[in-house]
């Protein structure tokens, strides 16, 4: 987001709206943060996942600021419960591989796991009665905002997030 403010980049896709004079977050779709387990997990046979069930795990995540991860943010740290483990790795495939591998769960965007679903590597579950539902934003200078060629590529992003991409809503304000 500082290279946007210093004009370095034109925009950044955020899950994360930071209030920052001059920086304007125009929202693509909602998408769910999903708890991705080992296909064996006990958690499975659950209808709920609480944040107490994640007490005793490892979880696996980026390696940002706990504050900026969803599980955390909206799930774990409301609840004030805190993992017996978190691990980081850089790659979602390297994420997937440990979670498939019984070293730990972690939490990804539906629209990202998706494909390792598919292939059966890993299982997931909605966390909480609703799930987590985030909305993605597209993070422009206010004064571009209404620029020709930043309003066609949200209304791209837009329209063709919601055409590819499965797992996700469209954007509804509350």
């Amino acid at each position: 987001l500082q290279a946007l403010v210093k004009a370095e980049l034109d925009l950044v896709i955020t899950s994360d709206p930071i209030d920052i004079p001059g920086i304007t977050y125009v929202p693509l779709f909602h998408y769910e943060s999903l708890l991705c387990l080992p296909k064996k997990h006990p958690l499975l046979d659950q209808d709920i996942i609480l944040p107490p069930d994640l007490q005793q795990e490892t979880l696996i995540t980026y390696p940002v600021e706990r504050s900026r991860l969803d599980l955390f943010k909206y799930f774990l740290d409301p609840a004030n419960i805190t993992p017996k483990q978190v691990r980081h790795a850089e790659l979602t495939i390297m994420i997937i591989q440990l979670v498939a591998s019984g070293r730990g769960l972690c939490v990804l965007p539906s629209w990202g796991v998706i494909e390792y679903l598919d292939k059966g590597y890993v299982k997931a579950k909605s966390l909480g009665e609703n799930g987590i539902w985030v909305t993605l934003y597209a993070a422009i200078r206010t004064q571009q905002t209404e620029a020709e060629y930043m309003a066609g590529f949200v209304s791209c992003a837009r329209e063709c997030s919601l055409s590819h991409l499965e797992g996700i809503r469209e954007y509804q304000p509350n």
